[in-house]
């Protein structure tokens, strides 16, 4: 048996006893203990309640391929015939990293799970069952590696775009790609290019976003974050979510191909989080250290050192724990 015929039942937040649970999977009590702790090592707050059942308290409102479908926006209903939602998954981007590989053009994965969720810099995501949205895009380029400066901010602005259509504001975001509330981790990006350099190449892009994550799945998290539901006092509707994202995604991408990064800079330059601070730059065994002036049209960091203004292209982006070089002229 696998786990989505009983994941799909208590997903309604009634108590099921073990004995009924049984029977309808025609497994022994032992047996639907086992399933239940299965869904418990994905994140899955599954009650026990001696003598009753168990018990999803509040239920979880699954993700549903069909509804999501239906609510994209018209120039995204091309990707439904691509789409494939899972239950679990080892990684949405490797997935799409692994259709690519077979020769597909472009798809849409979403998991409700992640075994194996990957962020950047090689760190984890962590991707409870089926309170978040995990998610990854694989699109095609013609103009090579090169023109795709830029290409995760406008991602990261995505977010903020399809959180914005939701009615849900109060957003900023962080160079490269980062969105976060209230100074934590909200959401992220994580782009894996294949193909040419010049020529034409493959992006998978990978949105992971927190609706509602538990507290015991956070607390494995290695950084301050936040969800959704802190957001908003509220639970936010996912297969709704899901068709923003995407909606907004492909309307952006089609513009980021004619016009590359810079007419999202002025929305940028607004949302930065980190404009005017001492910040750190990181990248390999280096560190600067200076004024994040915002970002140039190619998506590249401004960062004023006191000595000159430098363009970064790759890095971390850490609040300062060091005073910033003073600029010249400034009072």
């Amino acid at each position: 048996m696998t786990l989505q015929p009983l994941m799909s039942l208590l997903a309604d937040g009634k108590i099921h006893s073990g004995r009924a649970l049984g029977e309808a999977f025609g497994l022994s009590r032992a047996g639907i203990w086992k399933q239940v702790e299965a869904l418990r090592a994905m994140g899955v707050d599954v009650q026990s309640l001696p003598g009753r059942g168990y018990v999803i308290e509040g239920g979880i409102a699954l993700l549903d391929k069909a509804l999501i479908s239906k609510q994209l926006d018209p120039a995204a209903q091309h990707l439904a015939q691509v789409f494939d939602l899972h239950f679990s998954i080892d990684s949405t981007n490797a997935e799409a990293s692994r259709r690519a590989a077979r020769g597909e053009q472009s798809c849409l994965v979403i998991a409700e799970h992640q075994a194996q969720g990957r962020g950047r810099r090689g760190r984890q995501w962590v991707s409870p069952f089926g309170r978040n949205i995990y998610m990854s895009l694989l699109w095609p380029f013609q103009t090579g590696v090169a023109a795709l400066e830029g290409l995760s901010l406008v991602c990261a602005l995505v977010v903020v775009r399809a959180l914005h259509r939701m009615g849900v504001g109060g957003f900023e975001v962080k160079w490269p790609n980062d969105i976060l509330f209230r100074q934590r981790k909200l959401a992220g990006i994580l782009l894996e290019i294949s193909g040419d350099v010049s020529g034409p190449c493959r992006v998978v892009i990978g949105i992971g976003v927190n609706a509602q994550m538990p507290a015991a799945a956070g607390a494995s998290i290695d950084q301050p974050y936040s969800d959704l539901a802190a957001a908003t006092d509220h639970v936010i509707d996912r297969n709704r979510l899901a068709a923003a994202l995407i909606s907004e995604l492909t309307q952006a991408l089609a513009r980021f191909q004619r016009e590359g990064f810079a007419p999202f800079r002025d929305e940028w330059m607004q949302l930065d989080a980190y404009a005017g601070q001492a910040v750190e730059i990181r990248a390999g065994n280096h560190s600067r250290v200076g004024i994040a002036a915002g970002v140039d049209a190619a998506g590249c960091l401004l960062l004023d050192t006191g000595e000159g203004l430098l363009t970064i292209s790759g890095g971390e982006m850490l609040p300062s724990l060091r005073p910033a070089p003073a600029v010249p002229g400034a009072d």
